[in-house]
């Protein structure tokens, strides 16, 4: 049958208002930020996200590892495992709003004996239903909207994970190697302080020591010998912390790690850029914005409800009849809109859309304090980074001074003319000022890598980043 003006008038409208949604649009957030970091510049450093800034420790080891990590750690793995999900959840939240088909089959054989017996009759039955809710104020296209800021979020999810692993890597692999040094000085130092045992003990037989001088000697030999367990105990440590990172067995590792290597030292002055390139650098922030996107779209997901609801069904049924004496066939089908209209629910719809908003208010709060604890990481690791190698370079002067101390006492105790106790203190400065240099190296490595970690950089090397 032809439409007749009266029933086309109402589809019209229905398509009509099919494109209104209700709730509101996503705004990008904002918030004041400096225009400078306090001890930055003014120019932008633009995308680092794919800057591999650990190559500036010039270590073809630490630059393998994290290159494992980043393929193989386990957490990095569940959360593209979440990417897929929320990928799927886009299809679900999309699917609302189209037509869903249905279909039917049935195949029934009956006869009965006795009395009133029958003949044996099949009847075959088919069917397609369909049905299509119009999404006159767009509660569907609201949530597939909430669907698509969720897995971008996911996506920048992701990113948080490569760049903590990244940052877990270089940091356990930087303590790794300290340990590994601080045990070098501690045998350096212990070969040392034998060395002095024996000099010592050999005036004692000669009638130029005391038996006190000894056991002074003897004292730091053991002194130094106690610190050893520890300090393979450390290293051991953070090895195994690697090997969790990289999911591969620790004894793996070890032996790798045991060749020992020089202490990471960052040849490179970082660029901080500006505060600004937070937003788009660093990936919790980005998440957390997106999470915004979801939580504003769910507003309008949760207003649509407030409204009525269309939706258009059909349904078309095949029926054939094979009896003896009655064959026959039939058909039957069925068209029409059916409406759904709120009109008392207790409040429970007016709540869940100012839980809603709620939950939206609160998404921008989460924002801010994302950009906020970012402007404050990268201060605090620029402040640090900035001051580190004068550190080193000062500490680097006190070691050589010391030891320049230890080899003139030892001439002199050699030739009389000082006492063992000058020798044993220069020993202790030479240590403690080795220990000192090692410990800033180390905190220096640290707050580089805490640094570009704070400005969102290395994450999306070897990534795909159009692709997301």
């Amino acid at each position: 049958m032809k439409p007749t003006l009266y029933t086309a008038a109402p589809l019209a409208m229905m398509l009509i208002l099919s494109g209104c949604m209700v709730g509101p649009d996503m705004q990008a957030p904002e918030t004041p930020l400096p225009t400078k970091f306090s001890e930055g510049g003014k120019v932008t450093d633009g995308d680092v996200t794919a800057a591999a800034w650990w190559n500036a420790f010039s270590d073809p080891r630490l630059n393998h590892l994290i290159t494992e990590g980043m393929s193989k750690n386990l957490t990095v793995l569940q959360a593209l495992e979440a990417i897929e999900q929320a990928r799927q959840g886009v299809d679900i939240a999309g699917a609302g709003s189209l037509p869903s088909i249905t279909g039917s089959a049935s195949e029934n054989l009956s006869k009965s004996n006795g009395v009133n017996a029958t003949a044996q009759r099949s009847t075959t039955n088919g069917g397609l239903s369909a049905a299509w809710i119009l999404d006159l104020f767009g509660q569907y296209r609201r949530a597939k909207e909430s669907a698509n800021a969720t897995l971008d979020a996911s996506y920048a999810g992701a990113d948080v994970a490569r760049l903590t692993v990244i940052s877990n890597v270089a940091t356990y692999y930087v303590n790794a190697r300290y340990y590994q040094q601080l045990l070098a000085i501690a045998r350096e130092n212990l070969k040392s302080r034998r060395d002095t045992l024996a000099l010592t003990q050999a005036q004692l037989d000669a009638g130029a020591a005391s038996r006190l001088n000894v056991v002074q000697a003897d004292g730091l030999v053991n002194s130094t010998l106690s610190t050893i367990p520890g300090l393979e105990t450390n290293f051991r440590q953070q090895v195994n912390h690697l090997s969790t990172l990289l999911g591969v067995p620790a004894p793996t590792l070890l032996a790798d790690m045991q060749r020992s290597g020089p202490q990471p030292v960052a040849r490179d002055r970082i660029k901080a850029g500006i505060p600004a390139d937070l937003l788009r650098n660093r990936p919790d922030v980005r998440k957390a914005e997106r999470q915004l996107a979801a939580a504003v779209a769910n507003i309008g997901v949760a207003k649509a409800k407030l409204y009525p609801s269309i939706q258009l069904s059909g349904s078309v049924s095949v029926l054939h009849l094979a009896s003896s004496p009655l064959t026959g066939n039939g058909a039957s089908w069925s068209f029409g809109p059916s409406l759904q209209l709120p009109i008392f629910d207790g409040g429970a719809l007016q709540a869940n859309v100012k839980s809603s908003e709620a939950a939206a208010r609160a998404a921008y709060l989460a924002w801010k304090a994302s950009v906020l604890q970012a402007v404050e990481d990268t201060e605090n690791a620029l402040v640090a980074y900035n001051r580190d190698r004068a550190t080193v370079s000062a500490l680097r002067a006190s070691v050589k001074n010391y030891q320049e101390a230890l080899n003139l006492s030892m001439t002199n105790y050699k030739n009389g003319a000082s006492s063992l106790l000058d020798v044993l203190d220069a020993q202790r400065s030479v240590d403690t000022a080795q220990q000192s240099l090692a410990a800033a190296i180390r905190q220096s490595a640290l707050d580089y890598i805490a640094l570009n970690v704070a400005v969102g950089g290395g994450y999306a090397v070897g990534q795909d980043k159009a692709g997301e």
